[in-house]
């Protein structure tokens, strides 16, 4: 009956998702009370719901800033927590990154498997049980439009609804995530009024998101008459065969020079899948600079602390356990107002607390007088014993699915999972498979999005007991 279901669905499921995804639901700042996240947001979300609303089902917009679909009775809850906020599409995309194009039984499009795509198959495996099993809890999706900055949608949900007795997010792996990192967003920062004779008029990391590897970012350097052009590209051109980056000289005039720094996006959680364009541009800037004698302090914090690749001393974070090691990325450099900021995204072990790492940062910034460490924001960890009746069952009906015999595994990306008591995330990335989250050319096969709609059915018919 189940898969006589997906085969009759499959074509209005992929429908469903290509409309979701053509909806450029990136956050933006906005005045309107009712769109706290912009009004690409608020789109996304009005057409999930009067999706729900189609389907049969009961939904909520709670205020603009997140919202709800719902069937069943019952005192308690099971929640499906997803997101339909994307983060920016970035360029050099084959097709359109809201086009939705399918090629090779592959939809693309930013979203698609983050967090779209599972979203659309949680909904449709909420219908089937709708309509073919009994259950004995509520049923709610729990929709949140700022997932991918700072939570603002789950932590509004939290304060004015009600909490799910157990549950699971669609926005990680399968067959289950037990253990998910803690999280460190730290920003250093340094007054840049300067008399020297290289200054920097702008810096432009083409609003990279903080947890996302940055494919590209720039500077425009300006020298003052005491040195010449043609030397001053020289030295650059000198410092970049050392270190062998990609980064681009433009003249743009007789006193300023354009730098472009070129990576590999990918998300902050895999740095390594990643080339970081704004770590390799600051590396080539402390050294530029300090040929000149006029050092910047951040620039030469960051080169013996953070970027050890080349000849750095490290900030000896070695930490590793049974969730990974630990990870950061540099996601943000701005110049604004004379002042120097820099930007990290940490995931850390969850034996290590976030205490401990912030320690070894301040440690380091003792011998820097004139720069400012401030955390904008942290996760703790998520960590439910493999042995838990949630992860347990979930990870059997993956395997019985699959035809597999696979353990629950630890992430360093963060899911809404870690908002809610007794919650773990739970798909839609398949095993094996290449994670497309926050990659340029994000796309879901129509293969996962059906095989996840299926598991999903069976998870809310048990777990909905």
């Amino acid at each position: 009956m189940l898969d006589d279901y997906i085969k009759n669905t499959k074509e209005e499921m992929i429908q469903k998702l290509q409309e979701l995804i053509q909806i450029p639901s990136v956050y933006a700042e906005s005045k309107n009370p009712l769109m706290p996240f912009g009004e690409n947001a608020n789109k996304a979300l009005e057409y999930i719901l009067d999706l729900g609303n189609k389907l049969g089902f009961r939904t909520k917009n709670i205020d603009g800033y997140c919202g709800y679909i719902e069937f069943g009775e019952g005192e308690e809850m099971l929640g499906i927590i997803g997101h339909l906020d994307v983060v920016p599409s970035g360029d050099n995309w084959t097709y359109p990154p809201f086009s939705a194009t399918i090629f090779d039984n592959k939809i693309y499009g930013r979203g698609a498997i983050d967090d779209k795509g599972p979203v659309i198959a949680s909904l449709y495996a909420m219908k089937y049980v709708l309509d073919n099993c009994k259950v004995n809890k509520r049923v709610r999706l729990i929709l949140g439009l700022n997932e991918e900055n700072d939570w603002k949608c789950i932590h509004y949900y939290k304060a004015h609804e009600e909490s799910p007795t157990i549950g699971f997010s669609p926005d990680a792996d399968f067959p289950c995530i037990y253990a998910e990192k803690s999280i460190l967003t730290p920003y250093f920062s340094m007054d840049y009024s300067t008399n020297s004779p290289i200054t920097i008029q702008e810096i432009d990391c083409n609003h990279n998101a903080i947890n996302v590897v940055p494919k590209i970012c720039s500077t425009i350097l300006k020298i003052d008459s005491s040195i010449m052009m043609e030397h001053f590209i020289k030295n650059i051109k000198q410092i970049l065969d050392k270190y062998d980056f990609d980064i681009d000289i433009y003249k743009l005039n007789d006193e300023e020079v354009k730098l472009t720094s070129h990576g590999i996006g990918a998300h902050s959680a895999h740095p390594d899948l990643g080339v970081n364009a704004i770590s390799r541009l600051i590396v080539v800037l402390d050294a530029l600079f300090k040929s000149y004698d006029c050092s910047i302090e951040l620039f030469d914090f960051f080169t013996k602390y953070i970027h050890t690749e080349y000849d750095g001393k490290s900030l000896d974070m070695n930490d590793k356990d049974e969730s990974g090691t630990l990870t950061l990325n540099v996601g943000n450099i701005r110049l604004e107002n004379n002042i120097l900021k820099i930007g990290l995204n940490l995931r850390i072990p969850i034996h290590t607390s976030i205490e401990n790492i912030e320690k070894r940062f301040l440690d380091c910034l003792s011998d820097y007088k004139n720069i400012t460490y401030k955390k904008v924001d942290s996760k703790p960890a998520l960590y439910i014993p493999k042995d838990n009746y949630l992860v347990k069952t979930l990870c059997d009906i993956y395997n019985e699915e699959a035809n597999s015999y696979l353990e629950p595994i630890a992430i360093g990306g963060a899911t809404y999972a870690r908002a809610f008591d007794n919650c773990v995330s739970f798909g839609a990335n398949l095993p094996g498979q290449k994670d497309m989250c926050h990659q340029t050319d994000e796309f879901i096969s129509i293969d996962n999005l059906l095989f996840a709609c299926k598991v999903y059915a069976k998870a809310i018919c048990e777990l909905g007991k």
